[in-house]
This record gives C-alpha cells, sequence and structure tokens, in this order.
C-alpha cells in the first residue's frame, strides 16, 4: 500500500468498466479481502492527526484550561475530576454534530470536502428528514428552513458554551469527593443542548443521530438532574447500556460478515492475518473459523460479560482488569478504521471506562446499591432499555443507533441503481458539494479510476450478508439491463444528500428518495432503489422493497437470512431465493420470481 497514492486492482479500468457486474464485484471483492479500500497510508496518517490533534489532545487543551484541575500534562491531577468527564462528553457531542467526528473523511464518501454536517444545517434549502412529520406538529416538509438552521446553530453555540465556562461545585460532591477541584458543570448547561437537541431532533432526526443522542443526550439529562454519586451510577448504566446492547445485537448471523472486511481495511494489520478472516480468499469469501471466533467470543462475547462485570463487581482488582479489556477492546476497534469510522466515539468511551469504574468504583460507594433511591433504578433502566428493546424487535420503528446495535451488520440497507448520466442530475439537488464522481476528479483521479473506487463500496456491502440479499433483489428485479446501471451504495448517497450517515438506512428510504423525486422529477426506470430493513431478533426474515422514484414503491417481499450465509458476494448461484409479496398492479417488470412465475409486463 502505498503512501500518497491508493491502490487499486490489477485491470484497465477502462475496460474493467465494461464487464458484466457480477464480475466486477468478484473483482473489487477480492481485492478488498486483501486491501481493504485501497487507501494511501497518508490518509490513515490523516485520520490520526485528526484524532490525536483535533480531538483528543485540543479537547483536553480546552477542558483543562476551562477547568482550574491543572495543565495538560498534569494528568494524575485531572484524570478522574468528574468535570472533564462532563466536558469530554460535550466536546465529543460538539464534534459529530459539526460533522467532523464519525462519518468524516474519504472512508464515508466525503472526498472533497471531507465533510458535510455543519455544511448542509447552517444552509436553508437544503433537505431535512422529520421523523414523524405526520404526528408531530409544525415537522412537516422537507425543505431546511431559517428556523432549523438558527436552532442547529444555538446547539453549537450551547455546547461551546457549556465547555469553556468552569465549573461549580455541589454539596454533594463535596461530600463524596473533597479532593475534587474543579467542581461541576452547571445542569442548566446540560439542560438547555439537551432540550435544543430534542427540538430540532423532531423537525430532522439527520443532525440529531450525528450528535450521537440516543447516547450524550440520556448523560446530559442525568448530569443535569442528579446529584453527584446518583449521576455516577446512572451514567454506569448509560454506558453498560451501550455496550451490552451491542452485543445483544450481535446474535445473529449477519456480525460474523461483518469482522472479515473490517479486518481487512485495517491498514496496519499484516495481510496474512487480514486473509485469515476468509475460508479460502479470493474464491471463497465466506467467513473462517477464525473470523467467527473473532467476531463472537473476542467481540460478542467480551462485549457482554465484561461490562456486566463491571457493574456489579466490588472487587477492585477483578474491576480494573475489566476494565482493561474494555480499554483494549475500543483500541482495537479504533485501529481497524471501520468504514464509518467512529474513532473518536472508541476513544470517548475508552476513557469513560476508565474515569467511571476505574476512578468511581462500586466497592467505594458507587454501586447500584448506593443510589439514593433505589426504588428509582428500575425506572431509569426501563427507559434506558426502551429503544434497544423495540429496536430489536420492531426495527422499522427505530433508528439502529437508539437500538444500540452499532456495527452489528444487521442494518437497515440499500443500493441505488441510476440510468446512464443520470447520477449528473444529483448535482440539480440544493447541496453544497458535487456528487462523489466529481469530487474524485478534482482530487486528480481519472474518471474509471473514479468510477472504479466507487464500486469498491459495492463490493464492501456485498460482502455484508445484507448485500447479498440486496444484490439478488437488484438482479432478479433488473435482469441483464442491471449491467448498464450506475449501482451505488445507499449509504454513500445519504452522505451525498442529507449531509451525514452512519450505516442507518432509515436516512435514505422512501422518505428521502420521495424528497428526491419532488426535486429532480426521474421519468420511470431512472433512479431504482432496493431497500431492506434490519432482521427482528427473534425472527430470521428480512422485510425488502423496490422502490422507482417515479412510480413509488412497486414491490415489496421478503427473504430467509439462512439463504444468505453460504453465498459468495458475486452470487455465482444466481439470487437468493426471494418471496415476493406485493407487487404493484400497475408498475413493475416481466421477470421470474423464485418460485418460477412470471410476472406480468
Amino acid at each position: 500500500m502505498a503512501f500518497k497514492t491508493p491502490v487499486f486492482p490489477a485491470v484497465d479500468p477502462e475496460e474493467f468498466l465494461q464487464r458484466p457486474f457480477f464480475e466486477r464485484v468478484k473483482v473489487l471483492s477480492a481485492f478488498w479481502a486483501q486491501n481493504g479500500f485501497g487507501s494511501p497510508r497518508v490518509l490513515h496518517l490523516l485520520y490520526i492527526l485528526k484524532l490525536v490533534g483535533l480531538s483528543t489532545i485540543g479537547g483536553l487543551l480546552v477542558v483543562t484550561t476551562t477547568s482550574e484541575i491543572g495543565g495538560l500534562l498534569d494528568v494524575r491531577q485531572w484524570w478522574d475530576e468528574p468535570i472533564v468527564y462532563q466536558k469530554l462528553v460535550l466536546w465529543v457531542a460538539l464534534l459529530e454534530v459539526v460533522g467532523v467526528g464519525g462519518a468524516w473523511g474519504p472512508l464515508t464518501g466525503h472526498f472533497k470536502p471531507m465533510y458535510g454536517g455543519a455544511r448542509y444545517w447552517l444552509r436553508p434549502g437544503t433537505i431535512r428528514l422529520p421523523p414523524w412529520p405526520r404526528v408531530v406538529p409544525l415537522t412537516r416538509g422537507d425543505q431546511r428552513g431559517v428556523v432549523d438552521a438558527l436552532l442547529y446553530a444555538a446547539i453549537l453555540v450551547s455546547l461551546a458554551v457549556a465547555i469553556v465556562l468552569p465549573g461549580a461545585g455541589t454539596d454533594a460532591l463535596l461530600a463524596a469527593r473533597p479532593d475534587v477541584t474543579g467542581g461541576l458543570v452547571r445542569p442548566v448547561l446540560f439542560a438547555v443542548p439537551a432540550v435544543l437537541l430534542a427540538l430540532l431532533g423532531l423537525r430532522d432526526k439527520v443532525p440529531f443521530l450525528a450528535a450521537r443522542g440516543e447516547q450524550y443526550v440520556p448523560v446530559m439529562v442525568v448530569c443535569a438532574t442528579l446529584d453527584f454519586t446518583d449521576m455516577i451510577i446512572a451514567a454506569k448504566l448509560i454506558i453498560v447500556t451501550v455496550w451490552v446492547g451491542a452485543a445483544v445485537s450481535k446474535f445473529t448471523r449477519h456480525f460474523s460478515f461483518v469482522v472479515p472486511p473490517m479486518a481487512s481495511n485495517a491498514p496496519f494489520t499484516p495481510r496474512a492475518m487480514r486473509l485469515w478472516h476468509y475460508k479460502n480468499p479470493p474464491e471463497d469469501l465466506r467467513p473462517s473459523g477464525f473470523a467467527h471466533f473473532m467476531a463472537h467470543v473476542m467481540g460478542t462475547l467480551a462485549e457482554f460479560v465484561v461490562p456486566l462485570v463491571l457493574l456489579f463487581s466490588t472487587n477492585r482488582e477483578l474491576t480494573l482488569v475489566a476494565v482493561v479489556c474494555m480499554v483494549f477492546f475500543h483500541l482495537f476497534i479504533t485501529s481497524t478504521f471501520p468504514l464509518a469510522v467512529p474513532l473518536e466515539w472508541n476513544i470517548l468511551f475508552a476513557y469513560i471506562g476508565i474515569f467511571l469504574f476505574a476512578g468511581h468504583p462500586a466497592g467505594e460507594g458507587y454501586g447500584l446499591l448506593d443510589f439514593s433511591e433505589p426504588w428509582m433504578l428500575p425506572m431509569i433502566a426501563s427507559a434506558l432499555l426502551f429503544f434497544p428493546v423495540l429496536g430489536n424487535l420492531r426495527p422499522d420503528l427505530v433508528s439502529f443507533l437508539p437500538s444500540m446495535r452499532q456495527y452489528a451488520g444487521n442494518w437497515a440497507s440499500a443500493v441505488w441503481a441510476l440510468a446512464p448520466g443520470v447520477e449528473e442530475r444529483l448535482n440539480e439537488l440544493p447541496i453544497p458539494v458535487q456528487t462523489h464522481n466529481r469530487q474524485l476528479q478534482a482530487l486528480g483521479y481519472p474518471a474509471p479510476m473514479a468510477e472504479m473506487a466507487m464500486q469498491m463500496f459495492i463490493a464492501w456491502r456485498s460482502m455484508h450478508s445484507q448485500g447479498k440479499g440486496l444484490l439478488s433483489v437488484a438482479r432478479a428485479y433488473l435482469g441483464d439491463d442491471l449491467d448498464t446501471y450506475t449501482v451505488r451504495e445507499g449509504e454513500v448517497g445519504a452522505n451525498l444528500v442529507v449531509g451525514w450517515n452512519f450505516g442507518d438506512g432509515h436516512l435514505h428510504d422512501d422518505q428521502l428518495i420521495e424528497a428526491i423525486q419532488r426535486r429532480l422529477h426521474f421519468a420511470p426506470g431512472e433512479f431504482v432503489v432496493f431497500w431492506v430493513e434490519s432482521q427482528p431478533i427473534h425472527r430470521p426474515l428480512q422485510q425488502y422493497f423496490v422502490m422507482d422514484a417515479a412510480l413509488g414503491i412497486v414491490e415489496r417481499g421478503r427473504w430467509d437470512v439462512r439463504d444468505l450465509v453460504d453465498q459468495q458476494p458475486w452470487l455465482p448461484n444466481g439470487p437468493i431465493p426471494l418471496e415476493v409479496t406485493w407487487r404493484h398492479p400497475e408498475h413493475h417488470p416481466a421477470y421470474p420470481t423464485a418460485s418460477g412465475e412470471e410476472a406480468l409486463a
């Protein structure tokens, strides 16, 4: 892998782009297994510099100089100061909602410029996506107005003010921690951004999720409402809910397919170790036994058991061992540069684990039984578990982020198929950037190589379980015409249109496609979307739909997840079995169904 130049498959780009679609998928998925995205090393250095310089050192410098707790280098003085924990949460929330935290940079499809975020959300006229427009008053429509932009700006200001103002002492804090010098962030400074984020989230779910509101707003609420000891115990419940919720979501067949392509994209992992994650690369790219072990023992089991040890252990040594395990867990994820690149989030969680459980052990007055009103704990736990439980049972109702299903491989997902030349029309949307091909060409990529780089995202999707299902639907619906379409990953498309995505297909479902269609008026067949919902935890089925932007949803169906696990990314045996449950009576092409029945044109 070169330092300044990307690596591409050893094929002629122009000849490559003339090949049938699934031949291209085979070449690119085999390439990904060995090289990941093929990014130049300088790109990873840029991510590291951002993480270390801006996010970590920059954040700690701001926090320590505004909190009267000693200097940046005096780590022993501030590592367990409550105000450091509070302000670092606010700092990372600010980075995320601006757009320079996770989902930043080329690994998410932001090439030039490298982030969306504030470029979109401070700009009236861009597309917004209200979560419940038919239910919540004053939220209908899909165009960002001046009020939306001002509300978003107010969130940025409120977070910045909360970070820079000095802390204040409280009687409860002094009673529990007389050694503390920095005090606590004033409760009102947590309440204001929490309320503003909730209000903005009702108008546009995208910046709310970008701020990781499902995790940081609960922290803001407990910091605004609880005394010190109760705040620490509630904060423990929050982070354990995140960890255990993520582990539970991995109890599916999907997660084993996440680890191999993630390991392949880890720039500092030896190539031989990357290939250990596959059965027999490049011909067999199913997860190997080693990949299953890494996924479900080092991943799922560790993420489930160790946090529970942290929550309930009163043994100091055992607690410290568990803290070290979770720190290494997050450092390992950081080292792989996963495609959504949640680097700041992982480093923050590593620190939070140290602060909460090593700095405030359960055996020293910060256990569940030390809560001032123990009867409230079931209420707090129920509130924290509501969305994870609902999201696992009814994923259609809840984003995978509040469901705590981070990086489980069980995502609502989509691929877009655009007729030749149609992608250029996306530049007519009210967006502050150009389409991805133009961005790459502005960086010096020849047009064929820019197109090959964009198809790399489809290869990545095809290596995951639900990608095989989506491409099966695309092949069944479009037939041989699929070879002529420009196929794009829906997540990358959402980044272009709304400025952010973290893998949530709910941000590019029919709501977004309808918003695009109202502005661009595509003709039938020009823009076709294949979309699938996450698998409910208690059923082996996934529901999909096919949407022609000009015609609306034209087909609904489902597949059995068990039919995905033995498939190669390029579907050499053809599409998986699909059960079509509904077709639009007027609009659908003629193609054979899984049962052999032929649809009428």
